[in-house]
């Protein structure tokens, strides 16, 4: 929300409320009242689009605790994808986890999966030879040892 404050003073104005309602930040907001400042901030007349990019959600902690905090963050989303808000755009990339792809494959206007494309791999592959090759420590490496990196990182890469 500060960067949107760079983007408007009328955000600017709607966050400094929310700041001194809260004590000029000695009490801790909590998620659903950092949630609704963000809502007036959408509400906001002639305002540009906001985009909403939450990447790696798959490294989000899955907690013992009730809820975890990926659980949250999955409540989050779409809760904010249900509010089909014209202003709003939101992008979540995240690895194939069955929790994270059960919430937005229900949710997704627009879905890529690159998990399984052939180019992810290539691109992965071709990035750890490079350094693998150039790298000026592994230069003094035996050939035979730069080979099974290469196998044992581009074989458990899994897309990533």
């Amino acid at each position: 929300m500060i960067q949107l404050c760079e983007q408007s003073e009328a955000y600017c104005t709607v966050l400094s409320d929310f700041y001194s309602a809260n004590g000029n930040g000695s009490q801790r907001a909590s998620d659903s009242e950092l949630q609704q400042c963000l809502l007036r901030m959408l509400k906001l007349p002639g305002q540009p689009p906001v985009y909403v990019v939450i990447d790696g959600l798959d490294r989000c902690p899955v907690t013992r605790g009730s809820p975890s905090p990926r659980e949250i963050a999955l409540v989050i989303v779409d809760e904010l994808v249900k509010l089909h808000h014209p202003n709003l755009r939101i992008c979540v990339t995240s690895r194939p986890e069955v929790d994270v792809e059960l919430v937005l494959r229900s949710l997704a206007f627009h879905s890529v999966s690159l998990h399984d494309e052939s180019g992810q791999f290539q691109d992965i592959a071709e990035y750890v030879k490079f350094v693998v090759s150039t790298d000026r420590k592994m230069q003094r490496w035996e050939k035979a040892d730069k080979e099974l990196v290469f196998q044992v990182l581009t074989g458990k890469c899994d897309g990533m």
